[in-house]
């Protein structure tokens, strides 16, 4: 019987229980997203994801909320406080878990989504900054950590059956 490694996707970490972050899996990555047992892909990017991983989530029955779309075409240009809202929104169901939330390299839409997350979890922002450039590496962007700074908590609204960790 041959062992499988198991290879985490590009910026693979764990947020909280059952909710993961990353960049764009490819096909070495599958297995080891099957053993995440997925129930929900929230997409980031504004491109759709490679035909290969529509064919993973497919294949898994995973549900792909592709909120890159809203937000513009332009890779550069920093998320919008509506795809923000609308992550979070879909971050606080408990329904969703376990859930993962991807852009290309899971660096900058990704991470703003997680400090704008973790804003809400009340941590200080130096601790929200530092985990976003650990993800970031040497192409941190300052409107990014500008958004986090500035984004409005009380905009989200926290269900009553909300994740256990908030």
């Amino acid at each position: 019987m041959s062992s499988q490694h198991l290879i985490p996707p590009l910026n693979y970490g764990m947020i909280e229980e059952a909710l993961y972050r990353s960049g764009q899996p490819n096909e070495l990555n599958f297995p080891f997203l099957e053993k995440l047992g997925l129930k929900t892909v929230v997409w980031l990017a504004p491109e759709e994801p490679n035909q290969r991983f529509l064919n993973f989530i497919d294949d898994q029955e995973i549900k792909l909320h592709h909120l890159g779309v809203i937000s513009s075409a332009n890779a550069w240009d920093p998320i919008t406080e509506e795809v923000v809202l609308e992550a979070l929104e879909l971050i606080l169901n408990p329904r969703n878990y376990p859930m993962s939330i991807m852009c290309n390299l899971g660096r900058h839409r990704t991470g703003t989504i997680v400090g704008c997350l973790r804003k809400l979890q009340r941590w200080n922002l130096t601790s929200i900054f530092e985990e976003y450039r650990r993800y970031a590496g040497p192409k941190v962007r300052v409107l990014n950590e500008q958004f986090i700074e500035l984004f409005d908590t009380d905009l989200v609204r926290v269900p009553g059956n909300r994740p256990k960790w908030l």
